[in-house]
C-alpha cells in the first residue's frame, strides 16, 4: 500500500540525512564543531543544537500535542554556552534523531489521516512530516557545506567526486555508490 511505502521512505530518507551529516562531521575536528565563519553565521554545533531542539519538540507526543512544546526555548538553540561541549552537542543530536525515528517508525497508515498542530497551525500528518523532511534537508546541506569548508584540502567527497561520474553506478538497493568494474 502506498501509505506504508511512504512511511518506509520517510524513515529511509531521515536515515540518509543523518548519515550524510555524520559523514561530513567525521571529517572535522571536535574544535571545528564550534567554528563560526562570521558574526551572523551559525557553527555546526548551533545547527545541530537547533535540529535536536526542533526534533524533540516536533516529535515528542507527535500525534497528541502541539509540535512547538511550551518548554522549548528556541532562541537558546542558537547560543553556545560553557555547558555546550562536543559531547553534549553530540548527545543532543543523537537524542533528537532517536526521538524522530522512534516517532515516525511508530506511525501506521491510519495515522496519516490525522491532523496535528505546529505552533497552533493545523497540518495533516503527511504535511507535518514533509515540513520536517525539508527542514532537516536544508540544515544538513548547511552542515555539509560548512564541514567541507572547514576540512579544506583533506575533504573527501560524500557523493560522486567531480569528474568521476562515469566511474560510478548508483546501487539499486540504497544510497551507496558502487564503482563500475570493467
Amino acid at each position: 500500500m502506498i501509505r506504508d511505502q511512504y512511511l518506509r521512505d520517510v524513515v529511509l530518507q531521515l536515515g540518509k540525512y543523518r548519515e550524510l551529516a555524520e559523514r561530513a562531521l567525521a571529517q572535522i575536528s571536535e574544535e571545528q564543531l564550534f567554528v563560526e565563519l562570521g558574526e551572523e553565521s551559525n557553527s555546526l554545533a548551533v545547527i545541530m543544537k537547533h535540529m535536536a531542539g526542533n526534533m524533540r519538540s516536533r516529535w515528542t507526543d507527535f500525534l497528541t500535542t502541539d509540535g512547538e512544546k511550551p518548554d522549548r526555548e528556541r532562541d537558546r538553540d542558537f547560543e553556545v554556552g560553557p555547558e555546550d561541549t562536543y559531547e553534549s552537542v553530540m548527545a543532543a543530536w543523537d537524542s533528537g534523531w532517536q526521538t524522530t525515528l522512534d516517532a515516525v517508525s511508530a506511525l501506521g497508515w491510519a495515522d496519516l489521516e490525522a491532523t496535528v498542530t505546529i505552533r497552533g497551525e493545523a497540518h495533516t500528518v503527511v504535511e507535518a512530516i514533509n515540513r520536517q523532511l525539508t527542514h532537516y534537508a536544508y540544515h544538513v546541506g548547511q552542515m555539509v557545506f560548512l564541514a567541507r569548508h572547514l576540512a579544506g584540502a583533506k575533504w573527501q567527497s560524500l557523493s560522486i567526486p567531480k569528474g568521476k561520474s562515469a566511474d560510478y553506478d548508483v546501487a539499486k538497493e540504497g544510497s551507496r555508490y558502487e564503482v563500475r568494474r570493467p
